[in-house]
């Protein structure tokens, strides 16, 4: 038996954080050790954090890297070990995203990342180029030189061949490549192949990576070692952990997906290297290809990272066996992830707690749960001594170093500020009574008023720049299409400024210093859609659910009202809030008239999901998602599909001009349209859409040849100049 023992991590790493991501990395490195492992793995671009974007750019990111390098290569603690950490490496001006494996104070190799991800929320060919070269020298800066003895290491495409084993790596985007390394790498007989990535979540995302990962050993066999970043490291993602070890396809260990009771999380494994020898030797076509394989280039290092025959362990030890893949259902995924996102952005922000304005709807209760989600988890982790939890919960709720949270209920008291702003004849109690009992279950501190004032001053200042003007009018009370939407907008904008009067002004009123971060709570769709006001109550720091659909947040609502033993959030007032029609409560109550969300927009929810799948996902411009939808669809005419698309397509145009002020969002679904990293489109369109929309006509005359379609319903485009 060759018996080892490798490490791999999970870091809550920030971008620029150079001594947190040092400190975070180096304890990995001593947990590492002290679980027996000879080689651990740390995630993509660690000593930086993956998300630092267009600072890589800057000289002194890359500098700061090295120093941080710099202080591992000096730390005997970090000795006996091969350290494989990922870090910016500028070679000859060019800057390539690196592994760097160490042992015992020296460099053995630098490795630089060979296939980039370019797409959906990558851009990595903007910071970074892959490599195509042969092997090279590299020159080490000066101060990393005198620490290691040495003048230049290997740099470029290799694998280290140890005493016993042979190491390899394969970066992030190379596992999901048709040419991966990996393959090549098991033909050439590397034993442990190391991938230190920087992965975001993604509803429904996980069961894609591990069925890649279980391949990956699978098909030449081998020990294929994963880590990841864990948390919101500054911007829109969140990497979801998950660090796994496989051995010859099966998985041996898994790592949490959704934490946050540490920032450090090490998984060690017992593999013994002989079952991957003769699971390889065992495939006859295989051995065929790997005889005739070309060479990967070899660095030979000697140091062993097997356990030796005398090692007094090796008779206790015994690897380790088969582990069943663990998944979170989509519900389970929504009530986890952006919980864990909210707190590692409330702790890294300096603010002292959110404010939410709640309508008693689906989207504002959706975010209000999550905000409850998050303090269920904090609550927890501090029943577990979680030190970064106590200590960051004690700084942010002031209450000093005797606090520890017990109570869910009375943690959200201090954290979450929640407010409805009704309008006389607009608002309905019903929204109103659910709102407040909404509050009471998660605990939040909420407070209740109308902005009728406020909106009457502006109304009067109005008159008075527009005397002979008249009033404004609803559509209910005989005003314009024009006025009526003015009207809405009118009160959508004064929330927004009360909801950050409130978020500055709150702690004051409670004699605390500090601000409030405002949370916004518009779904993706609305979003697609452009179902929003322009810097409405949708205008806020940051939305948990701004990625997320309203058929997913309907799920959500439904789960999270069950009890908590039965695995739900104990919100029961949530099934009320999801059953109840979708309203923005901006016109006048009447008895012949109630708004509702989906009569506005001209279109359901569910409808709104089939857009955008098809819009982002399946990449479909009018014409092409018309002919997709008349086989999804098929009870309804062509020409009626015909309508329901260009309709669609217009409302999207008109309003696409929102989405560049879009508050910045938990990334959760592939067909989002955030405009400023993920959905790169104009703003400005023909909204007439005549080439493709003539072809649709076409298409449905030959379909329908006496038939003639409908004059277009005018839906709600609540657009705002």
């Amino acid at each position: 038996m060759r018996l080892c023992a490798l490490s791999t991590c999970s870091l809550n790493q920030w971008a620029l954080d150079f001594a947190g991501n040092l400190e975070r990395t180096r304890r990995s490195i001593y947990k590492a050790k002290a679980d027996g492992a000879r080689y651990r793995l740390g995630p993509e671009l660690e000593l930086t954090s993956y998300g630092c974007e267009d600072h890589f750019h800057e000289p002194e990111t890359e500098r700061y890297a090295w120093e941080a390098l710099d202080e591992l290569l000096r730390d005997e603690g970090c000795g006996s070990i091969v350290i494989d950490v990922g870090m910016p490496v500028w070679h000859r001006d060019v800057c390539y995203n690196c592994r760097v494996f160490c042992l015992d104070g020296k460099i053995l190799l630098i490795r630089p990342k060979i296939s980039l991800a370019d797409d959906g929320n990558y851009r990595e060919p903007r910071w970074f180029r892959a490599w195509h070269r042969d092997v090279e020298q590299y020159r080490l800066p000066p101060s990393v030189a005198e620490t290691t003895g040495q003048q230049h290491v290997p740099f470029g495409e290799a694998v280290l061949e140890l005493a016993d084993a042979c190491i390899g790596a394969e970066a992030c985007e190379e596992l999901f490549t048709l040419d991966a390394p990996h393959v090549r790498y098991a033909l050439d007989g590397v034993d442990i192949l190391g991938n230190g990535s920087g992965s975001h979540t993604q509803l429904r995302k996980l069961d894609l990576r591990i069925d890649l990962i279980r391949s990956a050993a699978k098909r030449g066999g081998g020990v294929y070692l994963y880590a990841n970043q864990i948390g919101c490291d500054g911007g829109r993602l969140y990497y979801d952990g998950c660090s796994m070890i496989a051995v010859n396809g099966e998985l041996v260990s898994q790592g949490r997906q959704f934490f946050l009771d540490d920032e450090v999380e090490v998984l060690t494994s017992i593999v013994d290297l002989d079952d991957v020898r003769s699971f390889r030797n065992a495939i006859a076509s295989r051995s065929v290809q790997a005889a005739e394989a070309k060479p990967v280039h070899r660095i030979f290092v000697n140091f062993k990272v097997c356990f030796s025959d005398s090692d007094e362990r090796i008779h206790r030890l015994a690897p380790n066996s088969r582990v069943d893949p663990r998944y979170h259902s989509s519900e389970e995924e929504i009530a986890l992830g952006p919980a864990c996102w909210l707190w590692d952005y409330l702790r890294r922000s300096g603010a002292i707690g959110f404010l939410l304005p709640l309508s008693g709807g689906a989207d504002s209760s959706s975010t209000a749960a999550l905000v409850g989600s998050m303090c269920q988890l904090i609550v927890k982790a501090a029943a577990s001594g979680s030190e970064v939890v106590l200590r960051d919960i004690r700084r942010i709720t002031g209450k000093g170093e005797a606090f520890t949270p017990t109570d869910a209920m009375e943690l959200a008291s201090m954290l979450l500020t929640t407010c409805f702003m009704g309008s006389k004849g607009n608002s309905s109690a019903e929204t109103r009574l659910r709102a407040k009992t909404l509050a009471d279950e998660i605990g939040t501190s909420h407070v209740d008023f109308n902005i009728d004032e406020a909106v009457q001053a502006f109304l009067r200042v109005f008159a008075q720049i527009f005397p002979s003007a008249g009033k404004p009018q609803f559509k209910a009370y005989g005003g314009s299409y024009y006025e009526n939407q003015a009207l809405q907008n009118l009160q959508a904008r004064v929330r927004m400024v009360f909801a950050y009067m409130l978020a500055m002004l709150t702690p004051w009123t409670r004699g605390r210093s500090g601000f409030m971060l405002v949370l916004g709570s518009s779904n993706v769709d609305e979003g697609l859609r452009g179902y929003l006001t322009k810097y409405d109550c949708s205008s806020a720091d940051i939305n948990p659910i701004g990625g997320i659909s309203k058929t997913d947040l309907k799920r959500f609502l439904r789960w999270g009202s069950r009890p908590v033993e039965e695995g739900g959030l104990g919100y029961s007032k949530l099934l009320e809030v999801v059953e109840a029609p979708p309203t923005a409560e901006l016109e006048p109550l009447t008895s012949t008239y109630v708004q509702t969300d989906e009569a506005d927009m001209g279109m359901t929810y569910e409808e709104l999901s089939w857009f955008g799948r098809l819009r982002k996902i399946e990449r479909c411009g009018p014409q092409d998602m018309f002919l997709k939808l008349l086989r999804v669809w098929d009870h309804l005419k062509p020409s009626q599909v015909s309508q329901k698309v260009k309709f669609f397509f217009r409302m999207y145009s008109i309003n696409r001009h929102k989405m560049t002020t879009l508050t910045p969002s938990y990334h959760a679904e592939n067909y989002s349209p955030e405009d400023n990293r993920f959905d790169l489109r104009q703003f400005l369109y023909p909204t007439q859409w005549n080439w493709p929309f003539q072809r649709i006509d076409a298409l449905v005359e030959k379909m329908e040849p006496k038939s003639s379609d409908a004059p277009e319903e005018q839906a709600n485009e609540n657009s705002s100049s």
